[in-house]
């Protein structure tokens, strides 16, 4: 896989952006059925300013925070490419440090096939 190595801790926090508030529940949706996340959160609208096409743009767009184990990082972040509109989708993974245990336990069990 074309993504970076997670391994060295056990769950993660991934994030992206959209475009529109249909397209984030969208792909929160499909990304929970797939079992490639046991939850996730749209957030938004917020701003985001960046470079694109040489200039810098200002838009609104929506975020999606998932939480998974990383060992299905990169099934998420293939996910997300395969549903994405932008070119160049942010996919970025922030390791998770600690947590309850229960809850640790339920996104494990939550993204194991059934």
């Amino acid at each position: 896989m074309p993504f970076d190595d997670v391994a060295a801790f056990e769950f993660c926090q991934v994030m992206t952006t959209v475009s529109t508030r249909a397209d984030a529940e969208a792909l929160a949706r499909s990304a929970v059925e797939g079992r490639l996340a046991p939850c996730a959160q749209v957030e938004g609208p917020v701003t985001s300013t960046f470079w694109w096409d040489g200039a810098v743009q200002v838009e609104e767009e929506w975020r999606v925070v998932l939480k998974t184990p990383s060992d299905r990082y990169p099934a998420l972040a293939q996910h997300i490419l395969d549903h994405h509109a932008y070119d160049v989708p942010e996919i970025i993974s922030l390791p998770i440090l600690a947590g309850t245990p229960d809850y640790l336990d339920w996104m494990r069990a939550q993204t194991r096939p059934r």
